[in-house]
């Protein structure tokens, strides 16, 4: 995207709300302006009046008004600068909540192909580089740029021959500037990546503490870390490196400019050409410029930091969903839950030469249970995916009860499934609050009732906040028993008429096990149900059972059947007896 299309978005999407407190901004940016060119001005009488002529009538009121013009500087800038700051901070607010959004929303493909640590550091650190840009860099570009204008009209005004050898500084801070700021741009890129490196890192230090104490990895991961913010640390390094770089161009600039212009200013003062009082108020003009010419010198770099993290943020925000929503589509009308395949194919968008399903035709009888088997890595868990769109086949067609599910509203295809995963997800909260995440205008005794069915409440009554204990991050203050236990509390309270169970029962003991099957009996019971399961007992029953291996349907039927027809399911069958 062309920086100009950048200023145009962010313009139109994030600041124009904003207008009338950046005008006002502006406004006392004037008043900063116009008071620090008083105070250059205000010499001049001062030294001829008062110095030199001797005018006591002045001698109190100039001293009043250079007070007056320092106190009018030192409040407008504050009050310029506190303006800005709060429209800094709701753009900023703006951009992280689009961004977390487009996080909520995006394909599930999408988040997976990038690390969680790489999505906190374009929230954190690409954000504060934009807001430093419409903020910081905005009000420094009419602060200091309309500060410029005025101390250069008053330096006009005492000389002008004067003021045309003190404009030689303004090219060469240029020239730093675009120097710097193409260099800046490069910079922030790379530690926006070490950046992002060092979250990954933080994340999966936190994910896997366990296992680096039980391999003994401390002293491996000590160095790593040290490696990690070592890096991040060079690349700050460099980005102070090259905001500062300008400071020895501008001070050898200006000593060079007051130096000539001592020498100049002498000879004229010799040739009675220039009044002293002319010089002192054009030098103290020139020497309040080196702060603005500095800081505009320098713009280019606050600007090429905001224009860099725009390019990694605004794409993100952007982002086009391959599964839509289809707010404007019909409703699903489910009747029986008949859940027919046809032609199935699958690759994930990273991996096009593996395909992970082969043309799957299968059909799932609605009010029935339906069983997936197979070795790790046949497609089972991907096909699950595809019922409820995870994800979309890449050809082929997925049909409830003879309606096309990439065809209908997706809330209200999903309104009507419910997913008990082997990879219990749960959030930091209470237990009430996550089993309450299935169904959020549950009734409190919808909650209990589902917990009962779950066999949660053994555990959660002998807790001492019963329903309102803390789980931590992910449920790490329960055991895996009891977390796939409010994944299922979670399936009985959203009363889903299609059940899909990966794993269910997988983390649970033989007793848990045992009274856990009954209650997903009572669960599915007349629900088309889909399930995965590793341990065959768990689906003897099945209506229908489908053998699959590296993406293929192999074989189908019940398992009376299966164990007379197909020897990958005997076989399959026979190594969980002997295992037993």
């Amino acid at each position: 995207m062309p920086n100009i299309e950048i200023f145009k978005r962010l313009y139109k999407d994030y600041t124009k709300k904003y207008l009338n407190k950046i005008f006002l901004a502006v406004f006392f940016s004037i008043l900063v302006a116009g008071s620090t060119s008083a105070t250059a001005w205000l010499l001049d009488p001062a030294i001829d009046k008062i110095f030199i002529n001797k005018d006591q009538s002045l001698l109190l009121i100039i001293p009043l008004l250079i007070i007056l013009a320092f106190a009018t500087k030192g409040i407008s800038l504050y009050l310029a600068k506190v303006t800005m700051i709060k429209v800094a901070e709701e753009v900023k607010k703006e951009l992280q909540v689009n961004m977390l959004t487009s996080f909520i929303k995006a394909d599930t493909e999408n988040i997976e192909n990038k690390h969680t640590g790489k999505y906190i550091s374009n929230l954190n650190f690409d954000v504060n580089q934009i807001t430093g840009m419409l903020s910081t860099s905005f009000l420094t570009f009419f602060k200091d740029g309309l500060t410029l204008i005025g101390l250069l009209s008053v330096m006009f005004i005492q000389n002008w021959r004067l003021s045309l050898i003190a404009l030689i500084m303004i090219p060469f801070a240029s020239i730093t500037a675009k120097k710097l700021g193409k260099r800046m741009g490069k910079v922030v890129t790379e530690a926006q990546e070490k950046s992002g490196d060092l979250n990954k890192y933080l994340i999966d230090i936190f994910k896997n503490h366990k296992i680096i104490k039980i391999f003994q990895r401390e002293k491996y991961e000590n160095e790593r870390s040290e490696k990690f913010v070592d890096d991040l640390k060079e690349k700050s390094i460099k980005i102070s490196a090259v905001l500062i770089r300008a400071t020895p161009v501008m001070e050898i600039l200006t000593g060079t400019m007051i130096a000539v212009l001592i020498f100049y200013s002498g000879k004229l003062i010799m040739n009675d050409q220039l009044s002293l009082n002319n010089f002192f108020s054009f030098l103290a003009a020139m020497m309040l410029a080196y702060q603005p010419v500095k800081s505009l010198a320098t713009i280019n770099v606050g600007i090429s930091q905001g224009l860099s993290a725009s390019k990694r943020i605004l794409p993100i925000i952007d982002t086009i969903n391959l599964i839509q929503t289809n707010d404007n589509k019909i409703n699903l009308i489910l009747k029986n839950g008949t859940i027919d395949c046809k032609d199935i194919n699958f690759h994930y968008s990273t991996n096009l030469e593996n395909k992970v399903l082969k043309n799957i035709n299968i059909k799932i009888n609605g009010g029935k249970m339906t069983a997936l088997v197979g070795q790790s890595g046949s497609g089972k868990s991907t096909l699950l995916s595809l019922i409820p769109r995870i994800y979309d086949p890449t050809a082929g067609k997925l049909e409830i009860d003879g309606q096309d599910i990439k065809e209908v509203n997706l809330f209200s295809l999903r309104k009507e499934i419910s997913i008990v995963d082997q990879n219990v997800t749960l959030f930091d909260d209470t237990i009430f609050n996550n089993i309450k995440y299935a169904k959020p205008n549950a009734k409190d005794y919808e909650i209990y009732e589902a917990a009962h069915l779950s066999m949660c409440s053994e555990f959660i009554d002998k807790l001492e906040n019963k329903y309102q204990t803390m789980i931590g991050e992910n449920g790490v203050r329960l055991s895996g028993g009891e977390k796939q236990r409010l994944s299922i509390a979670r399936a009985f309270l959203k009363k889903s008429k299609i059940i899909l169970l990966d794993e269910a029962t997988s983390s649970l003991d033989s007793e848990t096990e045992e009274k856990i099957q009954k209650a997903l009996d009572k669960l599915t019971l007349n629900k088309t149900t889909v399930v995965i399961a590793h341990r065959l007992s768990t689906i003897l029953n099945s209506d229908k059972i489908y053998v699959m291996d590296k993406g293929i349907v192999m074989d189908s039927g019940n398992h009376e059947e299966l164990l007379t027809k197909s020897d990958t399911y005997k076989n399959y069958y026979k190594k969980q007896i002997n295992k037993s």
